[in-house]
């Protein structure tokens, strides 16, 4: 088996339209065992380890990585594992959930930029400003309470609009020095469906569990639309989505390290 595997099938190009139907949410695994899946990841955050160091002394650009899915689709543990040997003196995440009312009444873009991060550093973003052209498209009623001018609120112009702000800044980021990778993590309903009824099941996992993550399974089909529109519209070269199949955990953690590395 292959040590390294090219990351480039998972990337979305630029211009692309995506369809998330033709990209699949388990591929065939890059490791053999339980034990071979503990060794790669290993060896890998050790690479990801010393390139930390080496970006971190060299302080000359920032690297943001942004993580977005469905619930349980892994992201705290994908960051949690891959991250495993980095310095956190020169990492950072940061978690966005729903706004205040002070970040309301700002420009969508204007809570996440207060958290990107400095020369020589990572920031990982767990959700990110794309959850104004996800969740806010999916329920209108979140984007008519952000108090815009009525002019402002042509549904079927906004959320082009949004799309060149999040493109315009990502260029602005990359012609001053900051590096940025996407990851959408592709899981199945049928997966989350699995691991909502483990999370019931057992003990251990309750705190995980919401109601609220039962509410959004019904907007399924209406997220994935979201989805769609957000990944042909914002991947680009500079900024490129990598849709990761999430179906398998493990996978997914050396996909998503090898893309980094």
């Amino acid at each position: 088996m292959k040590e390294k595997f090219d990351t480039d099938q998972f990337r979305v190009k630029e211009g692309q339209a995506v369809d998330l139907g033709n990209w699949p949410t388990e591929v065939d695994p890059f490791y053999s065992s339980k034990k071979d899946y503990k060794k790669r990841l290993r060896r890998q955050v050790t690479e990801l380890s010393d390139l930390q160091q080496m970006h971190y002394a060299s302080n000359r650009y920032a690297v943001l990585f942004i993580f977005q899915a469905m619930d349980a689709a892994g992201k705290d543990g994908a960051i949690r594992h891959v991250m495993s040997g980095v310095n956190p003196q020169g990492c950072q995440v940061f978690s966005f959930k729903h706004p205040s009312a002070k970040e309301v009444n700002h420009d969508f873009l204007w809570r996440t930029n207060k958290a990107l991060p400095e020369r020589g550093h990572i920031g990982i973003f767990n959700r990110s400003y794309y959850e104004e052209v996800l969740i806010a498209r999916v329920h209108p009623h979140i984007l008519h309470s952000e108090n815009l001018p009525d002019s402002l609120r042509d549904d079927n112009a906004i959320w082009k609009g949004r799309y060149r702000s999040i493109d315009e800044m990502e260029a602005h980021l990359h012609r001053n020095g900051t590096r940025i990778c996407k990851f959408f993590l592709h899981l199945s309903k049928d997966e989350q469906r699995r691991r909502f009824l483990d999370r019931i099941d057992k003990a251990e996992k309750n705190w995980k569990f919401s109601m609220a993550d039962i509410e959004e399974r019904q907007y399924w089909d209406d997220y994935m639309e979201a989805y769609e529109a957000c990944l042909s519209n914002t991947s680009t070269d500079r900024a490129p989505w990598y849709v990761v199949p999430a179906d398998d955990k493990k996978n997914a953690r050396l996909i998503i390290s090898q893309i980094i590395i």
